[in-house]
């Protein structure tokens, strides 16, 4: 039989008459009998031509674990209940807005960055300005924006200074479930996030030289990091 060719395929009218009647199976029992005694069955493999298939198992990713969190490791009882909240909204309603918010919910605090006043007020220009800023993580302040203007934040958290400084502006510093009670589909927002990588240790990441990796000493002397990779005797030189 050539490959790909289904005139060639042909399927016994048993079969056909078993696919019709899907209670109806076909079944193939292999055994051994050694001429003394009762014939004993070894082994028995049932082959069914219903509509019910069995399902093995994926070898390729049998222990693959999903590395994405299901819930928050936190035990803050507040942030549970946010879950809990966006959990019903992703679930019940159709916007894409509450499903971003509720895995934002669930990440690490390394990955839900803080955001200053500053980059906020630089996104939310034009027809942002109007709109609801939405951050799951803190909002900070920043003392090099001298003007603050009317914005409504809606965060998981802010710093005191940087909620006095929305409330002066005549602005709103609101929570997530205040948020969900005027938008629950996520309508008239702007979703926002911090930047992931502006950590301090982030930096120092990277292997090898010409990476523009931050030095975990203060000084570039004589004396330091001047042995594997910046000596021939030591491994390589660039």
């Amino acid at each position: 039989m050539q490959l790909g060719s289904w005139n060639s395929f042909r399927i016994p009218q048993h079969h056909i008459a078993n696919l019709s009647n899907p209670s109806k199976t076909s079944s193939t029992e292999y055994s051994r009998h050694d001429g003394a005694g009762p014939k004993e069955h070894t082994r028995s493999k049932r082959l069914t031509f219903g509509f019910s298939c069995r399902i093995g198992i994926d070898l390729d990713r049998h222990h693959v674990r999903d590395g994405h969190r299901k819930a928050p490791k936190s035990d803050n009882v507040y942030l549970k209940l946010l879950v809990k909240l966006y959990r019903f909204l992703a679930r019940r309603t159709d916007s894409a807005f509450n499903k971003v918010v509720l895995r934002r919910l669930f990440m690490s605090r390394m990955n839900r960055p803080p955001m200053s006043l500053s980059r906020i007020v630089g996104n939310a220009k034009d027809d942002n300005a109007k709109k609801t800023i939405v951050i799951v993580g803190t909002v900070t302040d920043d003392n090099r924006l001298l003007e603050v203007p009317k914005l409504t934040i809606a965060a998981l958290r802010f710093t005191a200074t940087a909620r006095a400084r929305i409330l002066a502006a005549g602005g709103e510093a609101i929570t997530l479930d205040q948020l969900a009670l005027r938008a629950p589909t996520g309508s008239n927002t702007l979703l926002l996030r911090g930047p992931k990588n502006a950590r301090e240790a982030v930096k120092h990441f990277g292997f090898g030289p010409h990476k523009h990796k931050k030095p975990y000493i203060e000084s570039k002397g004589r004396k330091f990091e001047r042995a594997r990779g910046r000596r021939r005797s030591r491994g390589f030189k660039v």
